[in-house]
């Protein structure tokens, strides 16, 4: 089929489907490309982003790596031309804990990050070890790959706001965070400019005679309207394991909740040069003695003297916010909307990350005026996307991106452009096709398949 005749609908106005249109359209030249969505774009789950991204993935081989290091090349591209407009950043993420049992762990995934093609692994254990802290703006450090850092005076030099009894940390460097919705629009303005039309409706089924997509079937208010079509892309987010079944695919993804929240910071408790921080260790919350014997006694409430797991995470935003994240809650759900408020998240959150960064121990285990917010993580078992054809000719998904859509979000619209197109593929392209549950090798692989790299 001619790229001119080429009808493409794409299901779905999140950031994966936006990117998607960005690609096919501005990129690939493509001249009838059309976003429905029921609601507004990049609304649903593509606002309630941390923002953040990283190279810095687990194998077992090297194709998260690389599927990532694409998409920052694209993001900075999109930076580069725009004047940053994305407001983009080079912070880094750093990974820190307490435990000396965790040196070896952190060591072992610099160097894998460093064979999957992450960098260079630099280790630093003395205080007179060269290291660079990373720039609080800009986004064109020649840093790649991770620091280790053992020696605790060297921490306490360049990382005093951590907890002092802080023993060994990574700062992963092709990482930092930007502004999701500044780039979402950036593609969606880009995608409209060349011609990409969008259609406001729910999309209730397909049209699949004789074994290939012919049309779209949109609901708009009750009326029922024909979008042909010769390529299909299910981008649905939270939806699309409904949207999927509408075309006979049971696919292998669940979804959970993630939340974030967000306050202004004016006590100054997050170092507002801080990268992003991530603790790993489990833990248990810092609760006064009179706190810890009231919720002793309180049957609704002694679960919060439990331990909690490792993960929580957060960063400063502008000149005054903060962002935390403690995703202790990570059981397979059914989407609502709207999503249901977690009992205690802030007080959580903050108390956990006041761990990590003792200076928000300053209010007291009580945000002022805390913002929740929060998605679902559609995901796979192994944590890799789903993007590629279905068996249904014609017909694409592009989805499971987790907590990594953002970040994600340039090269999966890139991938489904080169499907489409019938371009050369990258190396990558393989790992993220539906079709990988059927090999026999993958499916020895999923069983003892280890860390998927969610935060």
């Amino acid at each position: 089929m001619s790229h001119s005749s080429s009808q493409v609908v794409i299901c779905g106005a999140g950031i994966a489907g936006v990117a998607a249109a960005y690609s096919l359209a501005v990129v690939s030249g493509l001249d009838n490309v059309v976003l429905v969505d029921e609601g507004h774009p990049l609304s649903v789950t593509s606002d309630k982003s941390t923002e953040a991204y990283r190279n810095w993935w687990p194998g077992p081989d090297r194709a998260m790596t690389s599927f990532m290091n694409r998409s920052i090349d694209l993001i900075e591209g999109i930076a580069h031309a725009t004047d940053n407009r994305i407001n983009l950043n080079r912070r880094g993420y750093v990974f820190a804990t307490a435990d000396a049992a965790m040196i070896p762990f952190l060591e072992t995934m610099a160097k894998m990050a460093e064979a999957n093609g992450g960098g260079p692994a630099r280790f630093h254990g003395s205080p007179d070890s060269t290291y660079a802290p990373s720039a609080e703006r800009g986004f064109d450090s020649g840093l790649t790959g991770a620091d280790v850092i053992t020696d605790p005076l060297l921490i306490r030099r360049h990382f005093p706001y951590l907890a002092p009894e802080t023993i060994a940390l990574a700062h992963a460097r092709r990482a930092g965070w930007l502004s999701a919705q500044q780039l979402g629009m950036v593609m969606l303005e880009e995608a409209r400019a060349h011609g990409v039309q969008i259609v406001k409706g729910r999309v209730d089924g397909f049209d699949t005679t004789g074994g290939r997509v012919r049309a779209v079937l949109v609901d708009q208010g009750g009326e029922r309207q024909t979008l042909p079509a010769t390529h299909a892309v299910l981008a649905a987010g939270p939806m699309q394991g409904a949207m999927a079944r509408m075309i006979g695919l049971d696919l292998p993804i669940r979804a959970e909740r993630h939340y974030k929240v967000s306050f202004a910071d004016s006590l100054g408790g997050m170092p507002r040069n801080a990268p992003m921080l991530i603790w790993l260790d489990q833990q248990y919350l810092p609760w006064t003695d009179d706190e810890r014997a009231a919720l002793a006694a309180d049957d609704e409430a002694q679960w919060l003297l439990g331990p909690f797991p490792a993960g929580v995470h957060g960063r400063p935003d502008g000149a005054s916010a903060t962002f935390m994240l403690f995703n202790h809650h990570g059981d397979p759900v059914d989407p609502i909307f709207p999503l249901p408020e977690p009992e205690h998240y802030a007080e959580i959150a903050l108390r956990g990350m006041s761990t990590m960064v003792p200076g928000l121990k300053v209010y007291d285990g009580e945000i002022p005026r805390p913002h929740i917010d929060g998605g679902y993580y559609m995901r796979t078992q192994e944590n890799r996307p789903l993007i590629g054809p279905v068996p249904v000719e014609g017909a694409y998904i592009s989805c499971a991106f987790s907590g990594f859509g953002v970040m994600a979000s340039c090269a999966g619209g890139e991938l489904i452009a080169r499907y489409i197109t019938e371009s050369a593929l990258p190396d990558y392209a393989q790992a993220f096709l539906l079709s990988r549950y059927q090999d026999a090798a993958y499916a020895t692989l999923l069983e003892n398949w280890g860390d998927g790299g969610q935060l």
